[in-house]
C-alpha cells in the first residue's frame, strides 16, 4: 500500500511540475508516464485522466482546510480565536507544495475555470471566511478581515525573488495578516 502512495504522490509531483510549466492543456499523459517511467496504463492505474490528478491535488489540499473548519466551529468566536485561525492557516500554506498548487491553479485559470474541484474549494474557503466575519462587523472591517487570508496567498506571487526564503516569505505574510485582522 506504501508503494501505491509513493508512487500517486509521485505522479502528483510531475504533473504539476508539467503544468506548471507548459499549461494544463499542454500537459499530456504520455508525457507524465514517459517522466515518471511508466507506462500510460500503469499511469491508468492510479489516474484515468489529467482531471483525476488535479481533483486529488485539490482534495488532498482540501482535507486540511476540512479540519481548520473542524477545528474553528469548536472555538469561541472571539479575536484571539481569529488570530489563531489564521497562524494555523498560514503553518498549513507552508507545509507540503501547497504554494504550488496555488501556482498551477492560478496559471492555468481558464483551463480550469469550470473544473467541479474549483466550485468545491471555492465554497471551503468562503467558509473559512466566516469565521473571520462577525455579525454587524462594517464592510471595512469585513474586507479587511477577508484580506488577511489573501495576503498569506498573496506572498507567493508577490514575490517572485529567488531571494526570499519559504520562512521570510511566510513570516512577512503572516505578519501582515494579523495586522489586517486589527480592528
Amino acid at each position: 500500500m506504501r508503494e501505491n502512495a509513493d508512487t500517486r504522490t509521485r505522479i502528483q509531483e510531475i504533473a504539476l511540475k508539467f503544468f506548471v510549466e507548459q499549461g494544463y492543456e499542454a500537459t499530456s499523459l504520455r508525457e507524465i508516464a514517459e517522466e515518471l517511467g511508466v507506462t500510460k496504463a500503469a499511469l491508468y492505474y492510479h489516474f484515468k485522466s489529467k482531471d483525476e490528478i488535479v481533483a486529488s491535488m485539490a482534495e488532498d489540499r482540501l482535507r486540511e482546510v476540512e479540519k481548520l473548519i473542524d477545528w474553528a466551529k469548536t472555538q469561541p468566536r472571539t479575536e484571539e480565536t481569529r488570530r489563531e485561525l489564521v497562524r494555523r492557516y498560514s503553518e498549513d500554506l507552508h507545509r507540503g507544495r501547497h504554494h504550488e498548487v496555488m501556482r498551477f491553479f492560478e496559471r492555468n485559470q481558464t483551463s480550469l475555470k469550470n473544473h467541479p474541484v474549483m466550485e468545491k474549494t471555492r465554497d471551503r474557503m468562503f467558509e473559512v471566511l466566516t469565521f473571520l466575519i462577525e455579525p454587524g462587523d462594517s464592510t471595512a472591517t469585513r474586507l479587511r478581515n477577508s484580506m488577511s487570508l489573501f495576503a498569506l496567498h498573496a506572498s507567493w506571487f508577490v514575490f517572485r525573488d529567488e531571494s526570499i526564503s519559504d520562512e521570510e516569505r511566510r513570516a512577512a505574510a503572516l505578519e501582515v495578516a494579523l495586522d489586517l485582522l486589527r480592528r
